[in-house]
C-alpha cells in the first residue's frame, strides 16, 4: 500500500558517550534497583570472605605447617572452611540474582524498543533494513545490559576486591605493597590505549551483523524470485561480501582483546616476580615470615585480576556504547503522529457514524520538494461507495495514509464525523476504520486467531464472520480446521482464500469506515469473482473507499475520484467520467475491465459493477 512513499528517514549515526548511554538507559532499572544493590552487597561479602580466607591461610602456614603442629591446624582450618562455605553460598545467591536481574532488564529494554518501533510510520521500515533492526533488538540490547547492569555489578565487585586486597597487603607490609602498587598505572595505560580502537571495531562488527541478518532475511523472503531468476549465486555472493566485512571486524576485535589480555599477563608476571624477589630478600633478613610472604603474594596475585577486570570492563563499556549508539538511533526516531493532548481531544462516541471528509488537504513528505497531495477535498457518508483511482504515483496511497493518520496533512484537515483526526486518539480513529491492504496480512497463528485478531470474541462469532466471507467451507477442509496454523508466505491457502480470511477479520471488526486497497490485485479471474460477494456484504451500510487501478470496480461506484500528480482532476460517476473523455476515460480504454482480472472476458461490460448486486444503475 505504501510502496510509493519516499521519505528520508534512514537511521543516522550519532556518536554517544558513556555518560549519555547510562543516563538514557539507567531509568529502565527502576523496580530492580534494590536487587542490584543486594547483588553488589553479595559481591562485597564474597570479596571480604576471600580476604579472610587468605589471612587464615597465612595463620595456618605460620602456626601449623611451618611448626608441624597438628593441634594448631584444626582451629584455623575449621574457620577457613566456614568462611569458604559462607562465601560460596553468598556468591551463588549473588550470581543467580544478578542473572535474573540482567535478563529482566533485557526483557524490559527489548519491549521498550519494540513498542517504539510500532509507533513509527510505515516509511521508516521501508528505509531501514529489517534484518538490521532485528540485530539491534537482539545483539545491541544485550550489549546495553552489559553496560548498565552487569557492568555495574562487575565494577562494584572488582572495586571492593581491589580495596580489600590492597588494604590487607598494606596491613601486612605497607612498604612492599606501595612498591608493588607503583606498577598498577601500567594496567590503566594499557586499557586506555585500546579503548578508542575497540569502540570503532565493535561498531563495525555490529553493523556487519545486522547486514548479514538482513541478507539472510531478504533471501528467505524472496526465495521464489531468487530461484526463478537463477540468482542463487548472486545471493550467495551478497552473503559472502557481508560475511567478509563481519570477518574483518570480528577478527580485528578478537586480536585487540587478545593483545590486551596477553599484555596484561606479562605485566602481572613482572609484578609477581618482583614480589617473590622482594619477599625472598625480606625472609632472608628475618623481617618477614613464610606465611606472611605467601599471604602477601596471594593478595597481590588476587589484586591484579580485578584490576585487569576493571581495565577489561572499560573495553566492554566501550563496545557497549557502540550498541547504545545504534539503539538510541531507533529510540530517537520520532513518530510521524502522536495522540493529542487530553485538553485538545474532542469528545466523540466510541463508534463513529462514519462520515469522512478531506478539506483542502496539502501534504509533502519530509525531504521532498513535490507535494504528494495538493488542495484535495472530498467527502463520503455511510452507505456510499467512493472509488479512488488514477495513475501510479497520483497520491492514492497518500490519501489512505492520511485517513488512517499515519501522517498529518501540512495544510487543511482530514475529518471523521466532522472532527479533525488530529483531535481524536489514534486508537479511536483506527478502531473506526477497517483497512484491507493490497497484500493480505497474516499472523503466524491459527486461522481462528487470524480472524479474531486479538478481539475478545467467541468461536461462534468467528464462524459467523467466516461464513459471511465465504471462507467457512475451505477452512473446515483444512487439516485442523479453524485450529490450522498459517504463517506469512504460507502455502496452505491461496491468495483468494487469504483475502477471504482478511474479509472475515474485517467483518468481525465491524468498523463504520471501510478502506479497500487494490482488493483484486494478484488474483485470477475466478478468485477475484469469488471475493466480490463477501466484499459486497462487507461494504453494506459502511462508508466504503476503494483504492484501485481496476476500473471494473468503479463501474457502479456512487462517485469516482481521479487523482493525478496529487491533484483531484476528475470527480463523478463512471458514466459521467466516460462521457467527459478525460483522464478516467483514457485509463479505462487503455486498460479495459477484462484486463483487470475481475471479470471474465466473455462478461466484460463496463455497465455492471462487481461490487453491487447485479449493478444498481447503468454506466454509460
Amino acid at each position: 500500500m505504501f510502496h510509493q512513499l519516499v521519505v528520508d528517514t534512514s537511521i543516522r549515526t550519532r556518536r554517544v558517550g558513556f555518560k549519555e548511554s547510562v543516563r538514557r538507559f539507567w531509568p529502565l532499572t527502576r523496580g530492580d534497583r534494590r536487587w542490584i544493590v543486594i547483588v553488589c552487597l553479595c559481591a562485597i561479602v564474597a570479596a571480604l570472605a576471600e580476604t579472610a580466607a587468605i589471612l587464615l591461610f597465612a595463620q595456618l602456614t605460620d602456626n601449623a605447617l611451618q611448626k608441624g603442629s597438628v593441634s594448631a591446624f584444626w582451629g584455623p582450618a575449621g574457620l577457613w572452611l566456614a568462611v569458604a562455605v559462607a562465601g560460596a553460598i553468598v556468591g551463588y545467591l549473588g550470581n543467580s540474582l544478578a542473572a535474573w536481574t540482567a535478563e529482566r532488564f533485557v526483557m524490559r529494554l527489548r519491549a521498550r524498543v519494540f513498542a517504539h518501533l510500532q509507533k513509527l510510520p510505515p516509511h521508516f521500515f521501508q528505509r531501514n533494513r529489517r534484518g538490521d533492526l532485528v540485530e539491534r533488538m537482539t545483539g545491541d540490547v544485550d550489549a546495553i545490559e552489559q553496560l548498565v547492569v552487569t557492568g555495574l555489578v562487575q565494577a562494584v565487585s572488582a572495586g571492593f576486591a581491589v580495596l580489600f586486597y590492597a588494604g590487607a597487603a598494606l596491613w601486612l607490609r605497607w612498604d612492599l605493597a606501595l612498591a608493588t602498587f607503583a606498577l598498577v598505572p601500567l594496567f590503566l595505560i594499557a586499557a586506555s590505549r585500546f579503548t578508542g580502537r575497540v569502540k570503532e571495531v565493535s561498531r563495525r562488527e555490529r553493523v556487519a551483523d545486522g547486514a548479514i541478518t538482513s541478507v539472510v532475511e531478504e533471501g528467505l523472503v524472496n526465495v521464489v524470485l531468487t530461484q526463478a531468476y537463477n540468482r542463487q549465486r548472486d545471493e550467495q555472493a551478497r552473503l559472502r561480501r557481508e560475511a567478509r566485512r563481519w570477518l574483518r571486524a570480528s577478527v580485528t576485535s578478537a586480536r585487540l582483546n587478545e593483545l590486551y589480555g596477553q599484555l596484561v599477563e606479562v605485566l602481572e608476571t613482572i609484578c609477581v616476580l618482583a614480589i617473590i624477589g622482594l619477599g625472598a630478600w625480606e625472609i632472608s633478613a628475618g623481617r618477614m615470615s613464610l606465611g606472611q610472604l605467601l599471604a602477601f603474594a596471594a593478595f597481590i596475585g588476587y589484586l591484579y585480576p580485578p584490576i585487569r577486570g576493571l581495565g577489561q570492563l572499560g573495553l566492554t563499556v566501550t563496545e557497549a556504547t557502540a550498541g547504545a549508539e545504534r539503539l538510541l538511533e531507533i529510540l530517537d526516531a520520532r513518530p510521524a503522529v502522536t495522540d493529542p493532548e487530553p485538553s485538545d481531544v474532542v469528545p466523540a462516541p466510541k463508534r463513529a457514524v462514519g462520515a469522512v471528509e478531506a478539506c483542502g488537504v496539502g501534504f509533502r513528505y519530509p525531504g521532498n520538494t513535490d507535494e504528494a497531495l495538493h488542495d484535495f477535498s472530498f467527502s463520503a457518508v455511510p452507505g456510499e461507495l467512493v472509488c479512488i483511482t488514477g495513475p501510479s504515483g497520483a497520491g492514492k496511497s497518500t490519501l489512505a495514509a492520511l485517513l488512517l493518520r499515519f501522517y498529518d496533512p501540512d495544510i487543511g484537515s482530514v475529518r471523521l464525523d466532522g472532527i479533525p483526526l488530529h483531535r481524536l486518539p489514534l486508537a479511536q480513529i483506527r478502531s473506526n476504520i477497517t483497512l484491507l491492504p493490497q497484500e493480505t496480512l497474516v499472523l503466524h497463528d491459527t486461522v481462528e486467531e487470524n480472524i479474531a485478531c486479538g478481539r475478545d470474541v467467541t468461536h461462534d462469532d468467528v464462524v459467523r464472520a467466516a461464513r459471511a466471507a465465504d471462507a467457512h467451507a475451505f477452512i473446515t477442509d483444512l487439516p485442523d480446521g479453524y485450529e490450522t496454523v498459517i504463517a506469512p508466505g504460507t502455502s496452505r491457502l491461496s491468495g483468494g482464500q487469504l483475502q477471504r480470511v482478511a474479509i472475515a477479520r474485517a467483518m468481525l471488526r465491524n468498523a463504520p469506515v471501510l478502506l479497500l486497497d487494490e482488493p483484486t490485485t494478484g488474483l485470477d479471474t475466478l478468485a477475484a469473482q469469488r471475493i466480490l460477494g463477501p466484499l459486497r456484504r462487507l461494504a453494506e451500510g459502511r462508508t466504503t473507499l476503494v483504492i484501485t487501478h481496476d476500473l471494473a470496480l468503479a463501474a457502479d461506484a456512487d462517485r469516482v475520484l481521479v487523482l493525478d500528480k496529487g491533484r483531484l482532476v476528475e470527480s463523478g460517476t463512471h458514466a459521467q467520467l466516460l462521457a467527459h473523455h478525460g483522464l478516467y476515460a483514457t485509463l479505462f480504454h487503455t486498460r479495459p475491465p477484462h484486463q483487470n482480472g475481475t471479470t471474465h472476458p466473455h462478461d466484460a461490460s463496463p455497465t455492471v459493477s462487481p461490487l453491487t448486486d447485479g449493478g444498481r444503475r447503468a454506466a454509460g
